[in-house]
């Protein structure tokens, strides 16, 4: 591609750590907050508990329009794998900005390279036999895709789903989506799928124990799809998630997942792992599937393809199941240059700077200080995740009930001492972290720190409950 004048790369980040000055909202983010309540839609999600009107942000922190700094531990939903602003990203985006914008589904010299090097980043035994779509811009896209190609390359109709799962807002990915609340105003959901009880070994969903199952969910599911009088048809793909992300941050029994690709290449039916959340590095690899020792038949990856922010997103799949006409799935958004421009920085920069590592050895320091965090209070049911996609369930401890009124507490607890969080799970009661994969040892310090006295100043002084938001 040819360079015009480089682009001055940013500074380095002006903050270092927290600053709130006082309670939250401060008033110039109260004035913009009250104006988007106005203006905006309801389905509005993050300012609801997170009260903030963002004014700029660079690596790991976030400035809010009354100039207090937060440590930004949600990173855009896990978009962010580099932060905010990372510098040779966003000097490549500028870069791409002055050739080429738009391309629609044209091969361009930028979109060739960032095709190399994510196909180079699938293990050895795949690359050579995968094929790549570009997508509209969203992973709620591209698992719509997925769906058409396996129904296409099938010739069957069914799809299997886990109760947990997250997968989109769309009314197909809504309907293959695990919770009812958010899908029970919706009409006209996408027939035909099937619900399985998701490997959580920690709350069995068939009130069992690990040590002395045998992996009963696996069996079920074997059964259900073998046994002639099972009532399910044989499926054109099974969906799933190897960390349960909006479902509580919940990552598959290995040896169930290990089943489950057994079984559906024995019944010649697609395994389909959306990485959107999990993918990109998320985990310590670059897919999440590595770890499990399995290869999927297609792979759903979109939120951090770029590093940036910038929209993208694709499917890789197995080249045998690319039997679809052309213009079998188009999007108008399907060739942001500078999504791809960012994209091939990233990639370069994670292979160079060992950021893997780093969020293997930032993942075990964080781990450490959540585990922590049951010396302060037995409602502290579960500690979890896969790298840097972490959660710590609160719960009653004599009904196991999710405590969410405790971790909502909790969250604005950490906000007001400079550091944001997500919730998500059973009725939100699981902290969940998404930090940048570049994050220092300094700030899951600072991280852990706060975490810990948001946690005991909300069990000391429970806050006012804060305002109610669906999922």
């Amino acid at each position: 591609m040819t360079q015009t004048a480089d682009v001055p790369v940013p500074a380095a980040p002006r903050h270092k750590e927290p600053f709130v000055s006082g309670e939250l909202p401060g008033p110039r983010s109260a004035q913009l907050l009250e104006r988007q309540s106005r203006r905006e839609s309801s389905a509005r999600t993050y300012p609801r508990r997170l009260p903030l009107a963002i004014r700029r942000a660079s690596g790991s922190f976030v400035e809010d329009l009354d100039g207090n700094v937060f440590l930004d531990f949600l990173s855009g939903a896990g978009v962010l794998s580099l932060g905010h602003n990372p510098p040779e990203p966003l000097a490549a985006a500028h870069r791409q900005l002055d050739e080429l914008v738009h391309g629609l589904d044209f091969p361009t010299p930028v979109k060739d390279e960032f095709t190399d090097l994510t196909l180079g980043m699938l293990p050895d035994a795949m690359r050579d036999r995968t094929k790549i779509h570009f997508c509209g811009p969203t992973g709620a896209n591209a698992v719509e895709a997925a769906l058409k190609l396996c129904r296409t390359a099938t010739g069957r109709e069914e799809i299997i789903a886990f109760q947990g799962g997250f997968h989109g807002s769309t009314l197909a990915t809504l309907s293959l989506t695990g919770l009812v609340e958010q899908k029970a105003p919706v009409r006209g959901r996408m027939p035909g799928v099937h619900f399985f009880p998701y490997p959580h070994c920690h709350d069995c969903p068939l009130g069992l124990k690990r040590d002395t199952c045998a992996v009963n969910c696996a069996t079920y599911l074997e059964r259900a799809l073998t046994d002639p009088n099972g009532g399910i048809p044989l499926p054109a793909a099974v969906i799933l998630e190897l960390v349960q992300g909006e479902g509580g941050v919940i990552p598959a029994d290995p040896a169930f997942v290990r089943r489950l690709r057994e079984l559906t290449r024995a019944l010649d039916i697609p395994l389909v792992v959306d990485e959107v959340q999990t993918g990109c590095g998320r985990t310590g690899t670059w897919f999440a599937f590595e770890q499990y020792g399995i290869e999927p038949d297609v792979v759903v990856a979109s939120k951090a393809l770029s590093g940036l922010g910038l929209p993208a997103a694709v499917i890789l799949y197995d080249e045998r199941l690319d039997t679809w006409a052309p213009g079998a799935h188009t999007g108008t958004f399907r060739g942001n240059q500078a999504a791809f421009a960012a994209g091939v920085a990233t990639i370069k920069a994670v292979r160079r700077d060992g950021i893997l590592a780093n969020v293997r050895d930032r993942a075990e320091q964080l781990t450490r200080h959540l585990a922590d965090l049951r010396g302060l209070t037995d409602r502290v049911a579960d500690v979890r995740g896969l790298g840097l996609m972490l959660g710590v369930e609160l719960a009653d401890p004599v009904t196991g009930r999710p405590a969410s009124d405790l971790a909502a507490r909790v969250q604005r607890e950490a906000l007001q001492r400079g550091l944001i969080i997500e919730l998500g799970g059973r009725e939100d009661g699981v902290l969940r972290m998404l930090p940048p994969l570049n994050c220092t040892a300094e700030e899951v310090e600072i991280a852990g720190r706060i975490l810990r006295e948001a946690l005991a100043a909300a069990l000391a002084a429970p806050l006012a409950p804060a305002a109610p938001t669906s999922r």
